[in-house]
C-alpha cells in the first residue's frame, strides 16, 4: 500500500512524468513515442522492442528488454505489443511497481484475474481502443440497446490486422449484451456462402470483419426496432486519434488503484 500512495504523490507532484514505450518499434509505439515527447507533463526515458534493438526513436535509442526502463526510473509504461509480450510485460511492471497503460488485446477472463491479482503496488488499465469518440460510440451503444430488437456490429480495419473481430467490437457486444440479454431470432435459413450473417458474439449479436486497404479502424453498430433503425458509427482516420486517450490515462493511471477494464471511468462516463 506504501508503494501504491508513494507512486501516485510522484505522479501528482511532478511536471515531468516518466514514461516507456513496449513496442516502440511498431506503428502504434512509434505514434505513442511521438504523442509523449510532444506532451510538456511526460517525459520519454524509454523504448523497448527486441526487433527493433538499436534504432533511435524520439531521441531515445529501443532496448531489447525491460532493464532499460528500470534503468531509467520509469514510472509509467506504454505497451501496444501482442498478446503474449504483453503478459510477460505486465507481470514485470507489476512486480516492480510501475504503472501500466494497455492497447494491446486479446485478455481472457483468466488473464484478467490473474492481473487483478499482481497490480496492487501500481495500476493497470487495459482499453480496447483509446479513441475518446470509439469510447462514446460503445457507451452509445449499450445505452441504446435496450429499446431495440435486433442488432448488428460491422468494423473495418486495415489489411495488416491479424485478428478477427477486433477488441473494440467485442467489447461493444459485451456491453450490448450486457444491457439486453434478449434480442430478435436471426430469421436466417440458408446462407448461400457459409459465415456471410458474420460471427455470433454474445447474446448472439451478429459482428462481421472487413479487412480493407486504405482503411484504419471504423466501427458501426446498427440497431433496429418497429419503423425504425439507429446506426452508431465511428471513423479512425489516422492513428493520432488514439493518442489523446491514451497521454489522458497516462496522466490519470495513478489515481485508479488495481486493474480497470476500459477507457469509460477515466473519462467519468
Amino acid at each position: 500500500e506504501a508503494g501504491t500512495m508513494h507512486g501516485a504523490q510522484t505522479l501528482k507532484g511532478k511536471r515531468h512524468m516518466k514514461v516507456a514505450v513496449f513496442g516502440a518499434g511498431g506503428r502504434m509505439g512509434a505514434e505513442v513515442c511521438r504523442s509523449v515527447r510532444a506532451d510538456v507533463a511526460l517525459e520519454l526515458v524509454a523504448a523497448v522492442d527486441p526487433f527493433r534493438v538499436g534504432v533511435e526513436v524520439e531521441g531515445v535509442v529501443i532496448a531489447g528488454d525491460t532493464s532499460a526502463v528500470l534503468a531509467a526510473g520509469s514510472e509509467v509504461a506504454i505497451d501496444f505489443t501482442t498478446h503474449d509480450a504483453c503478459m510477460g510485460n505486465l507481470r514485470w511492471c507489476s512486480a516492480n511497481s510501475i504503472h501500466a497503460i494497455v492497447g494491446t488485446t486479446g485478455f481472457s477472463a483468466t488473464d484478467i484475474e490473474e492481473l487483478r491479482g499482481l497490480f496492487t503496488k501500481s495500476n493497470c488499465l487495459i482499453a480496447s481502443n483509446f479513441a475518446i469518440g470509439a469510447v462514446l460510440m460503445m457507451r452509445f451503444a449499450e445505452i441504446a440497446a435496450p429499446f431495440f430488437e435486433t442488432a448488428e456490429i460491422i468494423e473495418y480495419h486495415h489489411d495488416a490486422k491479424i485478428d478477427a473481430p477486433s477488441g473494440t467490437a467485442m467489447s461493444t457486444v459485451a456491453r450490448m449484451a450486457a444491457a439486453k440479454d434478449s434480442w430478435a431470432p436471426d430469421p436466417t435459413k440458408i446462407e448461400q456462402l457459409p459465415g456471410a450473417r458474420g460471427g455470433k458474439g454474445a447474446a448472439d449479436i451478429r459482428v462481421h470483419s472487413v479487412r480493407m486497404r486504405g482503411v484504419v479502424a471504423n466501427q458501426e453498430v446498427i440497431l433496429g426496432t418497429t419503423g425504425q433503425t439507429l446506426v452508431i458509427r465511428h471513423d479512425t482516420t489516422d492513428r493520432t486519434s488514439f493518442m489523446p486517450g491514451v497521454m489522458l490515462a497516462v496522466k490519470r493511471i495513478a489515481d485508479f488503484p488495481g486493474v480497470t477494464i476500459g477507457l469509460d471511468s477515466f473519462l467519468n462516463l
